[in-house]
């Protein structure tokens, strides 16, 4: 009875949850049961109690539109709604275990011929070899002295050897420069740990030149990277973006994705909006026109008329840079910002359009403002999560969330189906379910709000019912960036611009060599011996992938 007494003095005020001690039996009177079946109630009504109060905390916030307590984990739409076939394999084998012959495909550079090391009797006869193959790596240090011969001509001239390519002005090989270029941005080594790597290997080098190896002297990669997002906006007719925070120079930026399936492109920039967007679908292009194009846009996202039409009574219509724009809009009195904003993204997507493979170019996004041009498709993926952040409130709240994630899991899979085997009454039952499913009445009012908001962006959410060959996600893109979000960890940010500039270089055609099927490794390679035996990444894109005029 004194062991429950004090329990019932201190434990609640130490714990929430109400934890009965061991009584002995000879202690367990009427009384003392009694109050046991109190406590027992009293525990799960404290339980119950908290549940609530934290419940009620967090619709305060969401009232209040801070930032939700619990973080969930990923959605599960796109695994959920994958085939998974039942035939091959009887067995519970993982994918791409089959045992094979390795040694079959490997190269031999050597032969060690091994005798037993006792003695053979008399009379043993020699049977052939059993081979054991075994895989190694030479990592050794190499000076080479190129000894340049130099003539005397007769007319007095002298004539002198030159360097094979890729090595003039370089006191450091093409395969030591390549090695660095693949630690650095393949393996995300820093530069001291490479530093240090090198010297233990008998490099001499310094710090000072480790960076420059890594930054300078790659005009060539520069100009096939810039080449590469021009034909990847003709090689497929869509492209998935995204976006992400990189640092630079002590201060916050962001670097812009644009990709597909067969290609990967990145650009830093300060800033995050549809001016920087429109600017790099120009692909290289600095100009700003005024054109059919431009003049819609503006008028489509309510310029007034007075500015709209003082743009477009102007005889010039092309400017060759952001000065020449600039200097134009003030010459013309147009000098509210928001006025210039939008005629200024008018003369970029006027400038743009000028490309015929963006007159079809579908932009998949995950929602964000910026990338809301052209013929703009949603993201599923990211459109469902708006259901699945819901907090119910009750059990009501959870069946009627838990129903509606189920129906759009549904639906997500017929559009996969409708993907591979298109058909206009397939689109006809797909745009009627769209509208049972974002229009229905539930029990939670937050829910019919969001139900409501992704209505509204129907024509988004399926632009695949009208191009079957978009994707209807941006998981390309979300994969394609954790390489810059794995850099800013590793290293925090950029220092100088030439660096930034060779992260968004070695990004884009590491990833693109991935898609492709080329390795990286050779690629650079191939590039700083100045080989170029392997055809441009933009060529491979436009030869692997299906022209964007085709649809």
């Amino acid at each position: 009875m004194l062991n429950l007494c004090r329990y019932l003095c201190v434990e609640p005020f130490v714990s929430m949850k109400i934890n009965l001690p061991d009584i002995p039996e000879s202690e367990q009177t009427p009384l003392v049961k009694g109050l046991i079946g109190i406590i027992e109630q009293l525990s799960d009504t404290v339980e119950r109690q908290q549940e609530e109060i934290t419940l009620l905390k967090d619709e305060i916030n969401v009232l209040k539109g801070q930032k939700k307590r619990p973080k969930f984990k990923p959605s599960k739409l796109d695994t959920n709604t994958d085939e998974k076939s039942d035939q091959g394999s009887t067995d519970n084998k993982r994918s791409g275990s089959t045992k094979r012959s390795k040694n079959q495909t490997l190269t031999i550079h050597q032969d060690n011929i091994v005798q037993p090391e006792q003695p053979l009797p008399i009379g043993a006869r020699f049977k052939g070899y059993r081979d054991f193959v075994v895989q190694e790596l030479e990592i050794q240090s190499c000076n080479v002295r190129y000894r340049l011969a130099c003539y005397l001509l007769p007319d007095g001239s002298t004539v002198t050897a030159t360097l094979p390519n890729g090595l003039a002005g370089q006191h450091f090989g093409t395969r030591l420069r390549s090695y660095i270029l693949y630690q650095y941005h393949q393996c995300q080594v820093t530069q001291p740990l490479l530093l240090e790597q090198l010297r233990e290997w008998g490099i001499d080098i310094s710090s000072g030149q480790l960076n420059r190896l890594l930054t300078e002297n790659h005009d060539d990669l520069h100009e096939e990277k810039a080449e590469l997002l021009a034909a990847g906006l003709q090689s497929t007719g869509y492209i998935t973006t995204d976006d992400t925070g990189a640092r630079h120079q002590g201060k916050n930026g962001f670097v812009t994705h644009i990709g597909n399936e067969w290609f990967a492109w990145f650009q830093s920039s300060d800033r995050k909006n549809r001016i920087n967007f429109l600017s790099l679908l120009r692909a290289g292009n600095k100009g700003y026109q005024v054109n059919t194009c431009a003049l819609n846009y503006m008028a489509t996202n309510k310029l007034p008329a007075p500015p709209v039409s003082i743009v477009s009574n102007t005889p010039v219509t092309n400017f060759g840079c952001e000065e020449e724009w600039s200097a134009h809009l003030v010459q013309l009195g147009i000098v509210v910002k928001r006025h210039i904003q939008i005629a200024t993204e008018g003369a970029l997507l006027g400038c743009a359009s000028e490309n015929e493979a963006l007159g079809k170019l579908a932009v998949i996004s995950d929602g964000a403002g910026q990338f809301k041009v052209l013929q703009h498709g949603l993201c599923w993926v990211h459109a469902e999560r708006l259901v699945h952040k819901l907090i119910p409130l009750n059990e009501g709240h959870r069946e009627d969330i838990a129903q509606v994630r189920d129906e759009i899991w549904s639906f997500y899979k017929e559009l996969k189906e409708y993907k591979k085997q298109p058909c206009d009454t397939k689109k006809s039952a797909l745009s009627k379910e769209f509208d049972r499913l974002f229009t229905q009445k539930t029990r939670y009012e937050l829910l019919n709000q969001q139900l409501k908001r992704l209505n509204k962006l129907k024509s988004s959410l399926l632009l695949v019912l009208e191009r079957p060959e978009i994707p209807i996600h941006t998981n390309g893109s979300e994969n394609d960036l954790r390489e810059q979000v794995k850099r800013r960890k590793v290293s925090g940010g950029t220092r100088s611009d030439l660096g930034r500039q060779c992260r968004d270089t070695f990004s884009s055609l590491k990833k693109t060599c991935g898609k492709l099927g080329v390795s990286f490794w050779k690629y650079l390679n191939d590039r700083i011996s100045q080989s170029n035996v392997i055809p441009s990444l933009g060529s491979l894109v436009l030869q692997k992938a299906h022209p964007a005029s085709a649809y």
